[in-house]
């Protein structure tokens, strides 16, 4: 009898084979090539090389992946449709549009399918736009047969975002206070009190370096001065720095949490946070995934006894990556706009969408209009 190992490697899964598909088609869609009337060279071969190199990087990786994805999940539905994802046609992707909201079809996998967000489907249509640019191909997202099917299904199916809990500067304090002292202790500290300081991303803190351009992978540098840390990052919204002073006192200070977590891992290059080893105590030279955040930030929740009066799944439910910008959002009592530069936002409206427990009636218009 074959192991599970051996079953799913022999006989891989519809998905899994759409999916490849998928990267195939993403591969030959993505080359970058000389008009036929144009003669090879080496010079612009290197070109060629460079400008597929560059148009990589127009998305992220995440993205990339989700646009794959969503590719392989339409063209396999089509399929079981009768139908051609090639060339586009309006009609069906508005049938499909329909579909993921009202789950009324079978899913690929033949079970039930569950209804879609409208954000999830919204995504879904961004990637098929994408894939047929990437194709040669134009998709119309303002044709009838798809802006009508969209715009009914935001009225009758949109929800405000589910908003994640802000960790608060007592909930970051307590999270900490369970981590050891022992090399992964020190790093997870450094994540977590730099992570809510600098109001960053999960990917933004995983994809620190120590200096500029150490790695080509690298989201961006730190500098460390008396007074605090700079840190310049290639963010969502662009290049922006972000500035983090020190705390009041070593315990609870985001920039000598990174200088204890850099000197005792001894890194002076690369990845500011690694990897460690299994018993915890060298640090390995393996840039950590963004995952990471999310679950050291579930497992401190949890092990501080944060919202313990709800059942462990709602708990972690409750509490992802974006808690710590939320928590900054929420806890510092400085005026708007410097949170608004902290943060990267292009509008004080997205701020304050971070803002769990602002004041909102601070500007009463009402009085200031004399009623």
């Amino acid at each position: 009898m074959p192991s599970e190992t051996e079953k799913s490697t022999s006989a891989p899964s519809d998905e899994l084979v759409d999916a490849r598909a998928g990267e195939k088609d993403q591969e030959k869609s993505d080359d970058i090539a000389l008009p036929s009337h144009v003669a090879g060279s080496g010079t612009l071969d290197r070109l060629i090389d460079t400008a597929r190199d560059y148009a990589r990087a127009a998305a992220s990786d995440n993205t990339l992946k989700a646009y794959t994805k969503d590719w392989a999940h339409f063209a396999r539905w089509c399929r079981i449709k009768g139908a051609e994802p090639l060339p586009p046609s309006p009609e069906m992707i508005g049938l499909y549009l329909a579909d993921l909201a009202s789950g009324s079809g079978p899913s690929p996998s033949q079970s039930a399918s569950r209804p879609l967000s409208v954000s999830t489907i919204d995504r879904r249509l961004s990637g098929l736009a994408w894939n047929y640019t990437q194709r040669g191909f134009t998709l119309d997202r303002k044709d009838r047969h798809i802006a009508s099917i969209l715009s009914g299904i935001k009225r009758k199916h949109a929800r405000p975002p589910v908003q994640k809990e802000a960790i608060l500067a007592e909930d970051i304090l307590a999270m900490v206070a369970t981590l050891p002292y022992d090399l992964r202790g020190l790093r997870d500290r450094a994540i977590l009190l730099l992570g809510y300081a600098g109001g960053l991303r999960r990917s933004e803190i995983v994809s620190l370096d120590v200096h500029k351009d150490d790695t080509p992978d690298s989201g961006g540098w730190i500098e460390i001065f008396d007074k605090g840390a700079l840190l310049t990052l290639n963010a969502k919204t662009g290049w922006r720095e972000v500035e983090i002073g020190r705390g009041s006192k070593d315990q609870t200070c985001p920039v000598h949490a990174l200088e204890q977590w850099l000197h005792f891992a001894k890194i002076d290059f690369g990845p500011v946070f690694v990897g460690t080893s299994r018993d915890g105590k060298r640090a390995s030279e393996t840039r950590l995934n963004n995952k990471h955040v999310a679950r050291l930030i579930k497992r401190t929740v949890l092990d501080a006894g944060i919202r313990s009066d709800l059942p462990e799944k709602e708990r972690l439910a409750l509490f992802s990556g974006h808690s710590l910008r939320a928590g900054l959002a929420s806890s510092a009592e400085v005026d708007e706009r410097y949170v608004q530069k902290h943060l990267g936002h292009a509008s004080a409206e997205m701020t304050r969408r971070y803002q769990r427990r602002r004041d909102r009636f601070r500007v009463n218009l009402t009085k200031a209009a004399g009623l």
